[in-house]
Protein backbone atom coordinates (compact mmCIF):
# COMPACT_ATOMS: atom_id res chain seq x y z
CA UNK A 1 0.00 0.00 0.00
CA UNK A 2 1.32 3.43 -0.97
CA UNK A 3 1.92 5.92 1.78
CA UNK A 4 -0.09 9.13 2.03
CA UNK A 5 1.83 12.41 2.32
CA UNK A 6 0.24 15.15 4.42
CA UNK A 7 1.27 18.59 5.70
CA UNK A 8 -0.15 19.15 9.17
CA UNK A 9 -1.03 22.62 10.45
CA UNK A 10 -0.08 23.81 13.92
CA UNK A 11 -3.65 23.58 15.27
CA UNK A 12 -3.72 19.81 14.66
CA UNK A 13 -0.53 19.35 16.70
CA UNK A 14 -1.93 21.55 19.49
CA UNK A 15 -5.06 19.39 19.72
CA UNK A 16 -2.89 16.27 19.69
CA UNK A 17 -0.69 17.53 22.53
CA UNK A 18 -3.57 18.91 24.61
CA UNK A 19 -6.15 16.14 24.29
CA UNK A 20 -4.88 13.31 22.10
CA UNK A 21 -7.08 14.26 19.17
CA UNK A 22 -5.88 13.19 15.72
CA UNK A 23 -3.87 10.30 17.15
CA UNK A 24 -5.30 8.15 14.34
CA UNK A 25 -3.61 10.48 11.82
CA UNK A 26 -0.39 11.44 13.58
CA UNK A 27 0.43 7.90 14.72
CA UNK A 28 -0.62 6.17 11.50
CA UNK A 29 2.24 4.31 9.80
CA UNK A 30 0.54 4.67 6.39
CA UNK A 31 0.81 8.48 6.52
CA UNK A 32 4.01 10.48 6.05
CA UNK A 33 3.52 13.56 8.23
CA UNK A 34 5.21 16.80 7.23
CA UNK A 35 5.17 20.12 9.05
CA UNK A 36 6.47 23.59 8.31
CA UNK A 37 9.34 25.13 10.24
CA UNK A 38 6.70 27.74 11.14
CA UNK A 39 4.74 25.08 13.03
CA UNK A 40 7.83 24.32 15.11
CA UNK A 41 8.19 28.05 15.87
CA UNK A 42 4.52 28.41 16.79
CA UNK A 43 4.53 25.37 19.07
CA UNK A 44 7.75 26.27 20.88
CA UNK A 45 7.04 30.00 21.29
CA UNK A 46 3.83 29.53 23.26
CA UNK A 47 3.93 31.57 26.46
CA UNK A 48 4.16 29.65 29.72
CA UNK A 49 5.52 26.49 28.13
CA UNK A 50 7.13 24.23 30.74
CA UNK A 51 10.49 22.62 30.03
CA UNK A 52 8.86 19.18 30.01
CA UNK A 53 6.26 20.35 27.48
CA UNK A 54 8.98 21.85 25.30
CA UNK A 55 10.94 18.59 25.44
CA UNK A 56 7.80 16.59 24.55
CA UNK A 57 7.14 18.81 21.54
CA UNK A 58 10.73 18.51 20.29
CA UNK A 59 10.70 14.74 20.82
CA UNK A 60 7.39 14.32 19.00
CA UNK A 61 8.39 16.50 16.05
CA UNK A 62 11.51 14.38 15.53
CA UNK A 63 9.18 11.62 14.34
CA UNK A 64 7.94 13.72 11.44
CA UNK A 65 9.46 15.53 8.47
CA UNK A 66 10.18 19.24 8.89
CA UNK A 67 10.09 21.44 5.80
CA UNK A 68 12.40 24.43 5.98
CA UNK A 69 11.94 27.61 4.00
CA UNK A 70 13.58 27.85 0.60
CA UNK A 71 13.44 30.21 -2.38
CA UNK A 72 10.44 28.51 -3.98
CA UNK A 73 8.42 28.60 -0.76
CA UNK A 74 9.27 32.22 0.01
CA UNK A 75 8.38 33.25 -3.57
CA UNK A 76 5.03 31.48 -3.29
CA UNK A 77 4.53 33.08 0.13
CA UNK A 78 5.00 36.53 -1.43
CA UNK A 79 2.49 35.72 -4.17
CA UNK A 80 -0.05 34.51 -1.60
CA UNK A 81 0.40 37.62 0.55
CA UNK A 82 -0.11 39.82 -2.52
CA UNK A 83 -3.21 37.93 -3.68
CA UNK A 84 -4.73 37.30 -0.24
CA UNK A 85 -3.64 40.18 2.04
CA UNK A 86 -6.08 39.13 4.79
CA UNK A 87 -4.16 35.89 5.43
CA UNK A 88 -1.80 36.00 8.39
CA UNK A 89 1.90 35.66 7.63
CA UNK A 90 2.31 32.27 9.32
CA UNK A 91 -0.71 30.83 7.52
CA UNK A 92 0.58 32.15 4.20
CA UNK A 93 3.93 30.43 4.77
CA UNK A 94 2.22 27.15 5.64
CA UNK A 95 -0.04 27.43 2.57
CA UNK A 96 2.97 28.20 0.36
CA UNK A 97 4.80 25.19 1.77
CA UNK A 98 1.86 22.89 0.98
CA UNK A 99 1.49 24.22 -2.56
CA UNK A 100 5.19 24.13 -3.44
CA UNK A 101 5.67 20.65 -2.01
CA UNK A 102 2.41 19.35 -3.53
CA UNK A 103 1.05 18.29 -0.16
CA UNK A 104 -2.55 18.45 1.01
CA UNK A 105 -2.88 20.53 4.20
CA UNK A 106 -4.69 19.17 7.22
CA UNK A 107 -6.09 21.96 9.37
CA UNK A 108 -9.13 22.82 11.45
CA UNK A 109 -8.76 26.46 10.43
CA UNK A 110 -10.40 26.08 7.01
CA UNK A 111 -11.50 29.72 6.96
CA UNK A 112 -7.88 30.85 7.26
CA UNK A 113 -6.95 28.99 4.08
CA UNK A 114 -10.20 28.99 2.09
CA UNK A 115 -9.94 30.10 -1.51
CA UNK A 116 -6.16 29.95 -1.89
CA UNK A 117 -5.59 28.79 -5.43
CA UNK A 118 -3.68 25.52 -5.70
CA UNK A 119 -4.09 24.63 -2.02
CA UNK A 120 -5.79 21.35 -1.19
CA UNK A 121 -7.30 21.11 2.27
CA UNK A 122 -7.96 17.85 4.05
CA UNK A 123 -11.39 17.73 5.61
CA UNK A 124 -13.53 15.03 7.07
CA UNK A 125 -14.40 12.86 4.11
CA UNK A 126 -11.45 13.73 1.91
CA UNK A 127 -9.49 16.46 0.17
CA UNK A 128 -11.21 19.69 -0.94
Amino acid sequence: MAKINLLVDTDIFIDYFNSGLFVNILENKVINIYYSVITRKELLSKGGLKASERDAIIFTLKGYREIKLNQRITSKYSAIRNSYPHIEKEDAIIAATAIVRGLPLMTRNYKHFAGIEGLHLVRKGGIK
